[in-house]
């Protein structure tokens, strides 16, 4: 299984926790049994192959960290999110977006320019032109605003090189 289905799953996922109120580690536990988990291989490819260990620990952590911080992440989207009220997001651009988030600010195994691009391209599965262009731009804004605020602020906390001294 690719790191890209196993981020597809956590996406399905998120978007399941999103619409239950069981425990998230639970709701994973039921989610891999071995009798449920077979059944959706016969109706979607998505589920073909089982996660291994490192993939279900993957699909866990942004699953958790989804919910977890869904309050802040959620508060994210919306302060980027122009133009378009919370209602107007779909569940499924809210889960895709809650996602790549957590892979930009908790994962640091993953450069925030593939969630970006992994995010956009997962929506393109499931929503239309519209919806797509506007998970891009609550990314990229996320990024221009959030993140190139930190790398400014880090660049300018970093001491400035000494001049060389001239050689003898």
């Amino acid at each position: 299984m690719t790191r890209k289905t196993a981020r597809e799953i956590a996406v399905e996922l998120c978007f399941a926790a999103a619409a239950n109120t069981i425990d998230t580690a639970e709701l994973i536990d039921s989610f891999f049994e071995e009798e449920h988990y077979a059944s959706l291989a016969g109706e979607n490819e998505l589920f073909a192959e089982k996660p291994d260990k490192k993939q279900l620990a993957y699909i866990r952590s942004l699953t958790a960290l989804s919910r977890e911080k869904a309050a802040e992440l959620d508060e994210t989207i919306e302060r980027y999110a122009r133009g378009w009220k919370a209602p107007r997001i779909s569940r499924t651009a809210r889960a895709i977006l809650r996602i790549a988030l957590c892979e930009i600010l908790y994962m640091d195994d993953i450069p925030a320019a593939v969630a970006i691009n992994e995010a956009v391209e997962l929506d393109k599965k499931y929503d239309e032109a519209e919806t797509v262009a506007f998970v891009n731009g609550v990314l990229g804004g996320f990024m221009r605003g959030e993140m190139g605020a930190q790398a400014q602020a880090v660049e300018e906390s970093a001491p400035e090189e000494l001049p060389e001294e001239p050689q003898a």
